[in-house]
């Protein structure tokens, strides 16, 4: 239960090899009632992590091995989504103009205002948040149509593409009604009632669900 609940707290991971300033960023976010974990290095910092920990990383830019910018790009090769702060020295713009290009939340300066730090980690938090509500909606969706036969998902791609029953009728060579059948079925098992719901999941099973379209078009 202890494992769980701790997994599900969201948390600031603060990995500087800097031990001064670890200290100090810790102060400073458990300071507003926030969890925080410190890591000397970007390689301690992923031998502890697990892809389900919700939170942020403050990342330091130059540290001994792995540097800063080298983690998040590891974290997004394996599509691990978690928001990064980076925290930079001045020599070290054109890194973090980098990592910002890579997806980093924000780069801050040292020596950095507290609350300008506190502002940043609340708003990746924020975006953790949503990002990972957003997974769970989506994989929800993709169950629902992996629960679709081939012909079924193939109404439904050209339901969604706004094409007529009888149009799909004449594409699939089958009837109106059979068309009419599919679609009823298609509606029940996404759990919709409306066209303009069923076009929102479809927007959000996103590019795999427009590439898959396409393959068995070819």
């Amino acid at each position: 239960m202890e494992n769980q609940e701790a997994k599900s707290t969201p948390t600031v991971f603060v990995v500087d090899d800097d031990a001064a300033m670890r200290t100090s960023l810790r102060w400073l976010i458990e300071s507003v009632g926030l969890s925080v974990e410190t890591y000397n290095s970007a390689q301690e910092f992923l031998n502890a992590y697990t892809p389900d920990r919700s939170g942020c990383i403050v990342l330091d830019v130059r540290m001994p091995g792995m540097s800063g910018l080298e983690l998040q790009e590891h974290l997004n090769s394996r599509r691990i989504m978690i928001p990064v702060i980076i925290v930079t020295g001045h020599g070290d713009i054109p890194m973090a103009v980098a990592a910002m290009k890579a997806g980093a939340v924000e780069f801050i300066e040292k020596p950095f205002n507290d609350q300008r730090l506190l502002d940043c980690v609340q708003e990746a938090l924020q975006r953790d948040n949503r990002i990972r509500n957003d997974q769970v909606e989506k994989a929800a969706i993709d169950q629902r149509l992996d629960n679709l036969t081939p012909r079924e998902r193939e109404v439904m791609e050209m339901v969604v593409a706004g094409k007529a029953n009888k149009v799909i009728a004449a594409l699939l060579d089958v009837s109106a009604k059979t068309v009419e059948a599919h679609r009823a079925k298609v509606m029940e098992k996404m759990g919709v009632t409306s066209l303009a719901e069923l076009v929102r999941l479809a927007l959000i099973a996103g590019q795999e669900f427009e590439e898959s379209a396409t393959a068995r078009r070819r």
